[in-house]
């Protein structure tokens, strides 16, 4: 009987990787809270979805209901909660947690300032200079905005509806939101850098899928500094880098 695998899905490689698992003939249920989450899903073969959210005792049901013997939390690095919930859930389930985190850029550049929160970066960045370039998603926003009020903010995010719409209830004008999916490569991030006459780019380490080092290698090339938020600090009951690591984890599952 193939393992059953319940996959939080909350990035483009996690969507990948719940594809891998099911070649590898394990019975998969990819998680997903997104409609744009759902549609890159809905492409993979033998992956079943669930596009419920899910707190911390609802995930607990759905493990003991249905079976799983092992949770994959491959959400993004950054998403603490989701990690905090879904560790407590396989803890009382008695299911063994995997985490899948794609691993983090080394960077060379002594203008990057690293920081722990969206808090202390608005307020490193505005120490930096006054025309701030914001690469750190749609759910940050709301701390920039709030706390950012005397700089000019331009913001990179998804040209989905929903995250122009949270744009426009910030008060965000066209011009301050650059609407674009990566990857974006060096020479783009430049003029796009350029383009927006950016003096502090914020950012987050997000792993070279997330686009981090080419943001880098921009912000170096430019000379301009970059306020980076470091991911928070998890202790993780068993984590992994590659598709490959978390296969070895799954086998070994009795």
């Amino acid at each position: 009987m193939n393992k059953k695998i319940f996959l939080i899905a909350g990035t483009a490689d996690g969507r990948k990787l719940a594809e891998y698992l099911a070649d590898k003939n394990f019975d998969v249920t990819a998680s997903v809270v997104s409609d744009y989450g759902r549609k890159l899903l809905e492409t993979c073969a033998n992956v079943a979805i669930n596009d419920k959210p899910l707190d911390r005792d609802e995930l607990e049901k759905i493990l003991r209901a249905e079976g799983f013997s092992c949770l994959v939390d491959a959400s993004h690095p950054y998403a603490k909660n989701i990690s905090a919930n879904a560790i407590a859930a396989t803890q009382s389930a008695q299911v063994v947690y995997v985490r899948y985190e794609r691993a983090e850029v080394a960077f060379d550049y002594e203008k990057i300032f690293h920081v722990d929160s969206y808090e202390t970066a608005a307020v490193k960045a505005s120490e930096l200079g006054k025309n701030i370039y914001l690469t750190t998603g749609s759910r940050s926003l709301k701390s920039f905005v709030d706390r950012l009020k005397d700089c000019n903010l331009t913001v990179r995010i998804l040209p989905t509806a929903e995250v122009l719409t949270q744009c426009e209830e910030l008060g965000l004008t066209p011009k301050q939101i650059v609407a674009m999916q990566g990857s974006f490569s060096t020479a783009l991030n430049v003029e796009l850098f350029r383009h927006a006459g950016a003096q502090v780019i914020v950012t987050k380490n997000s792993g070279q899928i997330g686009g981090a080092d080419t943001k880098l290698e921009a912000a170096k090339f430019l000379g301009l500094p970059v306020v980076m938020i470091d991911r928070p600090k998890i202790s993780y009951p068993n984590k992994a880098e590659t598709f490959n690591d978390v296969l070895r984890l799954l086998e070994g599952i009795r």
